[in-house]
């Protein structure tokens, strides 16, 4: 079980935290992504056990029962920032148990540090999963909070991915974020540009 920080967003206990559910679903992830013909690639390294996992291209909700297998596959210990408003009742409940954090916009401004003590705080292996785009709709901006809360907690950004031009998913390289976000924001979104998430026209990584 893990430590809670005392500040939000609470890494509570969630399904990966659960022994025999965690093994039941994983087994069943192995076996649905195999029939569907995807390939699982990459590896958490243990320098990376506490990370910020990119989300990318995030363009459907399908993405989210996708990154969930995914997780399992890899044995992860995922958290996922969605909108506040798909954890109301009579799924919210759900939602957390799967990892979810609910995020409100007029709370933002403290989202970045509140995430980053939260992860520092944490006493056992912990991904935050975020999904530059910020929405699943069409934008040419990434939000840069996934950058600024790997580099306030002195953690490493892993580039995790989803393509579905190839049915791959998995995790890409670890990232070291340095403060010079301009030059960094160039190399990740370089690596992101070949990738075509489930509605392609609404990704960009340029």
């Amino acid at each position: 079980m893990r430590r809670l920080s005392g500040y939000a967003p609470r890494m509570h206990r969630t399904i990966f935290d659960t022994p025999v559910v965690n093994t039941l679903l994983r087994s069943a992830s192995i076996a649905y992504l195999k029939l569907a013909g995807w390939r699982i690639e990459g590896s958490l390294p243990p320098q990376a056990s506490k990370c910020v996992l990119i989300a990318a291209p995030h363009t459907s909700n399908w993405d989210l029962p996708y990154t969930l297998m995914t997780a399992f596959v890899l044995r992860l210990h995922p958290y996922w920032m969605g909108k506040a408003q798909i954890f109301r009742p009579p799924f919210g409940a759900l939602m957390r148990w799967l990892g979810g954090i609910a995020v409100r916009r007029e709370q933002s401004n403290n989202l970045v540090a509140a995430s980053a003590d939260a992860l520092r705080a944490a006493d056992a292996p912990v991904q935050l999963i975020v999904p530059p785009e910020g929405t699943r709709g069409r934008t040419r901006h990434w939000k840069t909070g996934f950058y600024w809360i790997a580099h306030s907690a002195g953690l490493p950004i892993v580039l995790a991915y989803m393509d579905y031009a190839d049915k791959r998913a998995g995790l890409g390289p670890v990232f070291h974020p340095t403060g010079d976000i301009e030059r960094d924001m160039a190399e990740i979104k370089a690596f992101y540009a070949p990738l075509r998430g489930r509605n392609a026209d609404q990704f960009d990584a340029a």
